[in-house]
C-alpha cells in the first residue's frame, strides 16, 4: 500500500510531536488524526479505519504501568485493528521498544528522528501491511559487518541488531557494556557503518592503556615544542575524528584526572592542542565501551557520574559467550572457514563429540577464546574433520586444576556441586535451577548427564 492512500494516526501526550508529524505528513498521507490521550483509542477505532498508528511508549495517563506503549499496543489487538503500529520511543525505553517488536509491532523509530528516516518506516510499515508479512529484520546495509563478521542468530543478538539499526542514524552517544573477548568493537564498528556519518573517519582509542602523561597529546593533539618529545604539531584523536565516529574503548580505566579533562572536551565541543590557547571546534560521534560493570561505574570514588551521563545516552549490554548458546556452532564454523582460508586449508567440519565440546565449555574469555581455540586446531589438524581432540582450550583462560589438589577442588567438581545445590534450592524445578546458574534448560539437561545427576 502507498503512503499517499494511507490513514495515519499518531497518539503522542506531547503537543509538540503531534504537530511536527502531522505537519511532517500532511502532503505525504491521504489523512493524518492525531490525538493526545490514548483511552480515546476505542472511540477513535470504532469511528473510523487506520493503516498506520504511530504510538507513543510511555503517557502521563492513568495508566501507570511503567510501559504504557506495550499496554495500548495489545488494547489495539483487542480492538481487531489491523493497523500497523509503529512505536514512538525515547532512548531510554527501547529494549521496551525491541520487545514491543515481539507482541506486534511492525516497528519501532527513535526520539529525535530524521523526518526522512520516520517517512521510509512509514512506508515499509506499510508494504509488509500490504504482502501480509510480518515486521522484519534489522535492514543491514551491503558493506556492514553484520552477518559477516559480527554474528548471531540467538534472540539476545537479534535484539542487538535492532537496537544498532534503530540508534545508529541518530547522533546520540553510545555505552557498550561486555565481558573481555565479547566483540564489543565490532558492535561499536556497525553502529558507525549504519550511521549518517559512515562515509567519514572511525577512529578508535584505547583510552584504558594510555599513560597519564600521553592521555591529554594522544587524544587533544600538540604543538611542537610543547613538550620535551613534542618534535612537529600532531592532530589529536578528537581532531581526526571530526564529522565522524570516536570510539573511546575501555573508558572505565581512565583515572578521575583524565575523566575531567575528557568531560570538558565533550561538554565544550572543542579542543585545546596542548602547547597553544586556540580552541578547535569538533563535531563527532562518540562510543565508549568498557568491560567495568555499570554498578561500579556509579561508584564516584572510580568514575564521574556527570560523565557516566554525557557518554550513556544509550547503552548496549553485550552478553557473554556462555549466555550465546546457540550462537557458538556458528561463531565456530565461521571461525573454521577464516583460518582455513587463511592457511590454504580445505574448509574444515566438525564430528557431534567436537561439537559437544565447544558447546559444553564455559568461554570465559568469550568469543576471542573461541576464535584463538578454532584457530590453533585448523592449524593442527591433519584430516578434513576436527575431532573432539584438536579443540584445546587455552590454559591461560581455563583454571589449571593438578592432580594433587583435592578432588572438592578441581573445576568440574565445583561446577557440579553447585548445580546440585541450586536445583535442591528450587526443589527440582529446571526452569529455575537453570536460569539461576544463567544457562538454558538444554545447556542445563546436558550437564546433567555429563555428571551422572
Amino acid at each position: 500500500m502507498l503512503l499517499k492512500n494511507a490513514s495515519v494516526l499518531i497518539i503522542d501526550d506531547d503537543t509538540d510531536v503531534l504537530t511536527a508529524v502531522r505537519l511532517l505528513l500532511k502532503t505525504e498521507a491521504k489523512e493524518v488524526v492525531t490525538e493526545k490521550n490514548p483511552e480515546n483509542l476505542r472511540w477513535l477505532l470504532s469511528k473510523q479505519t487506520f493503516d498506520v498508528i504511530l504510538l507513543d511508549m510511555n503517557f502521563t495517563s492513568s495508566i501507570n504501568t511503567g510501559n504504557e506503549g506495550l499496554f495500548w499496543l495489545n488494547k489495539v489487538k483487542e480492538f481487531k485493528s489491523e493497523a500497523a503500529v509503529i512505536m514512538i520511543t525515547a532512548y531510554g525505553d527501547i529494549d521496551l521498544a525491541v520487545r514491543s517488536l515481539k507482541e506486534g509491532a511492525a516497528d519501532f523509530v527513535v526520539k529525535p528522528w530524521h523526518n526522512e528516516k520516520l517517512i521510509i518506516t512509514i512506508k515499509e510499515a506499510l508494504k509488509r501491511k500490504g504482502t501480509g508479512k510480518a515486521a522484519a529484520g534489522p535492514s543491514i546495509n551491503n558493506d556492514s559487518i553484520i552477518g559477516k563478521e559480527l554474528l548471531g542468530e540467538s534472540e539476545i543478538m537479534q535484539d542487538i541488531f535492532y537496537k544498532i539499526e534503530k540508534i545508529a542514524p541518530t547522533d546520540a552517544n553510545i555505552l557498550i557494556l561486555g565481558e573481555n573477548g565479547t566483540g564489543k568493537d565490532l558492535i561499536a564498528k556497525a553502529i558507525h557503518q549504519q550511521s549518517l556519518r559512515a562515509d567519514k573517519a572511525f577512529v578508535k582509542v584505547d583510552v584504558g592503556a594510555l599513560t597519564e602523561s600521553l592521555f591529554e597529546s594522544e587524544l587533544f593533539g600538540h604543538k611542537k615544542g610543547a613538550f620535551t618529545d613534542a618534535r612537529e604539531d600532531r592532530v589529536g584523536r578528537f581532531e581526526g575524528a571530526n564529522n565522524g565516529t570516536l570510539f573511546l574503548d575501555e573508558i572505565g580505566n581512565i583515572s578521575l584526572h583524565q575523566q575531567a579533562k575528557l568531560l570538558s572536551v565533550l561538554q565544550n565541543r572543542q579542543v585545546t592542542r596542548l602547547g597553544t590557547n586556540d580552541a578547535v571546534p569538533i563535531n563527532i560521534r562518540l562510543i565508549c565501551a568498557t568491560n567495568v560493570p555499570l554498578a561500579e561505574l556509579a561508584n564516584e570514588n572510580r568514575f564521574r557520574k556527570d560523565l557516566i551521563y554525557r557518554i550513556n545516552t544509550v547503552e548496549i549490554m553485550v552478553p557473554p559467550l556462555r549466555k550465546r548458546e546457540t550462537d557458538i556452532i556458528l561463531l565456530a564454523k565461521h571461525f573454521s572457514r577464516l583460518y582455513s582460508n587463511k592457511y590454504l586449508k580445505p574448509v574444515l567440519e566438525f564430528d557431534t563429540k567436537a561439537m559437544d565440546k565447544l558447546l559444553q565449555y564455559h568461554y570465559p574469555g568469550n568469543i576471542r577464546e573461541l576464535q584463538y581455540t578454532i584457530e590453533r586446531a585448523v592449524i593442527m589438524a591433519d584430516g578434513n574433520v576436527l575431532q573432539s581432540s584438536d579443540l584445546i582450550f587455552s590454559p591461560i583462560e581455563s583454571s589449571v586444576v593438578v592432580d594433587s589438589e583435592p578432588d572438592e577442588l578441581k573445576l568440574s567438581s565445583v561446577e557440579k556441586n553447585t548445580i546440585l545445590r541450586v536445583i535442591e534450592k528450587h526443589n527440582g524445578n529446571i526452569t529455575k535451577a537453570a536460569k539461576e546458574l544463567g544457562l538454558t534448560r538444554t545447556a542445563l539437561y546436558r550437564r546433567l548427564s555429563k555428571y551422572d545427576i
